[in-house]
């Protein structure tokens, strides 16, 4: 499975600066493959064609750390929507939205409760 996200011209740049994406594949007038940890993402970026309906999603990331990802993303323009917060599920986790609208959960496991 593969998530494949709309947003603005600058969405894969912001993606590997918040993170630190790998760029596998970037097609001029196309999508645009990234790598994520071990997960890889599809986004088109720029204008749609006049018939397609420009779309957003949500995505839950795994991370080494919230903080420092959640930081980087508002540093780029992203809007908060939860600061990074201990959960009662031992996850430490973050939300924001990037400029195309798309939700990004970013979270870390903290291990089983003792």
């Amino acid at each position: 499975v593969r998530p494949y996200l709309h947003g603005p011209i600058g969405l894969p740049d912001f993606l590997e600066k918040t993170f630190e994406a790998v760029v596998l594949e970037r097609n001029e007038d196309g999508p645009t493959l990234l790598q994520i940890g071990d997960s890889l993402l599809w986004v088109e970026a720029g204008e749609l064609p006049p018939h397609v309906t420009p779309w957003v999603g949500s995505v839950y990331v795994y991370v080494e750390d919230v903080d420092e990802v959640y930081t980087r993303a508002l540093e780029l323009g992203a809007k908060s929507i939860a600061a990074p917060e201990d959960k009662p599920y031992n996850e430490r986790q973050a939300g924001f939205v990037d400029a195309g609208g798309n939700t990004w959960w970013v979270s870390r496991y903290m291990g089983a409760a003792s």
